[in-house]
């Protein structure tokens, strides 16, 4: 991505003008070159976590800014605050720039694109590419006071994995893993669903070794005890890393694992396959699609309940009937197949409903009407439902998801629609 790309593509996000402290107005174009880092602060004055991060941030930056480095970094603060004095007042201890406060709907995108579900958060990208260097500044900061791993960019898997692992009782080499599809499987002995969730996978596991398929998974452990953890890794027949191994909490944080059991699928090369393993092989327990390279266009299934909790998803709902959902493929497979090629810059999941019940409980739940073919934009973080009022037509999809990604969609509130229900 050339610079001048990823300053409209910044400008997108944060307008052409960011402010400082004493209301200077900086321009966005400013912050993107090689080299440079920006960071999204997401913080607020009512949050007691924040107040006592803040001040932690400013010492960090501070020193940093001093550095020969210094001018690489900028931060922008994303305020969460409920009104513009909580804001001002915020704003005035910290010595980056920030977003403007009358600015919400920028404040709405930047919390939709990262995914911010609580405060205080740290995203820093890269200033060149725009792409996601980390999600987690907030606890690099606080393990890295004095910067020495900044930008903390992510390390390659395979250096991440370097060292010793365990089977069995004994220790292997990790570079055992090369060349293999690699499963990371965060688990533990006191997680019920991890339990039911393990025979699952060993199951797979031996079908797949069985088949000649080059597969192996390691056990990333989340025990709380030595004792836990040797009692539970003696029902598996894979990998693990010792218990305490601090490439435990560096994959867990570079992961982003907030609950368990969890499955992440690694290629031959390191490169990320899937962070919902899990319900891949729930969905594909004989593993006819392993290793489950996201699809542009999926089926909607109980499987699709955390990609709608998260993110927007696109959903054309059917009857079910297999004419009406070859339709329904036909509709949304150009469009799907283009915004699933940007990668991670991906802001819509493209979905056709089929006739699996899941389908009713997501239409009872928007307050959707019962009509057939129905095409919609669910975003369920902000309660927020777009419906399509056009024909249903390739042509129609693709408008449809252009003017979302531009503003240009009136939203209906699903707290005003189930309020009017009760």
């Amino acid at each position: 991505m050339t610079e001048v790309t990823m300053a409209t593509r910044l400008e997108a996000l944060l307008g052409e003008r960011v402010i400082r402290g004493s209301g200077e107005a900086v321009g966005v174009r400013t912050l993107c070159g090689k080299d440079k880092v920006i960071g999204f602060y997401f913080s607020a004055q009512w949050c007691p976590p924040c107040k006592g991060f803040t001040p932690k941030l400013a010492e960090f930056y501070k020193n940093f800014k001093s550095s020969e480095k210094g001018c690489t970094l900028e931060i922008v603060f994303v305020s969460w605050d409920k009104d513009l004095a909580c804001f001002t007042e915020y704003f005035s201890t910290m010595p980056w720039l920030a977003l403007p406060y009358q600015d919400r709907d920028r404040k709405a995108k930047l919390v939709k694109k990262f995914r911010v579900q609580g405060i205080p958060k740290l995203v820093l990208l890269d200033g060149e590419t725009g792409k996601v260097i980390t999600v987690d500044g907030f606890n690099h900061v606080q393990e890295d006071e004095a910067g020495n791993g900044f930008p903390w960019k992510l390390k390659p898997f395979h250096d991440v994995m370097k060292g010793k692992l365990l089977h069995e009782k004994e220790e292997i080499d990790a570079s055992i893993l090369k060349g293999k599809v690699v499963g990371l499987y965060f688990s533990a002995h006191w997680c019920p669903p991890c339990r039911h969730f393990t025979p699952e996978l060993l199951r797979l596991y031996e079908k797949l070794r069985e088949d000649g398929k080059s597969f192996e998974v390691v056990f990333v452990s989340s025990d709380r005890s030595a004792d836990s953890f040797e009692q539970y890794y003696s029902t598996m027949p894979w990998l693990a890393l010792p218990f305490g191994d601090p490439r435990v909490h560096y994959l867990t944080t570079q992961f982003g694992i907030a609950g368990i059991p969890s499955l992440i699928l690694i290629d031959e090369k390191g490169n990320v396959i899937t962070l919902n393993g899990r319900s891949s092989l729930l969905t594909d327990k004989t593993g006819a699609e392993f290793p489950w390279y996201p699809k542009a266009l999926n089926e909607l299934t109980q499987n699709a309940a955390i990609q709608l909790n998260e993110c927007v998803c696109l959903v054309m709902f059917t009857e079910g009937e297999p004419e009406e959902i070859e339709r329904a493929q036909e509709v949304l497979s150009d469009v799907a197949t283009r915004e699933n090629q940007k990668g991670e810059d991906q802001e819509i999941f493209f979905f056709y409903g089929g006739d699996d019940e899941f389908c009713d409980q997501v239409r009872d739940f928007a307050h959707l009407d019962d009509q057939s073919p129905l095409l919609v934009i669910l975003d369920l973080p902000n309660q927020q439902v777009y419906v399509c009022s056009e024909p249903i037509t390739p042509e129609s999809a693709t408008v449809f998801v252009d003017n979302y990604l531009e503003d240009k969609l009136e939203a209906r509130s699903l707290r005003e629609a189930a309020a009017k229900t009760t």
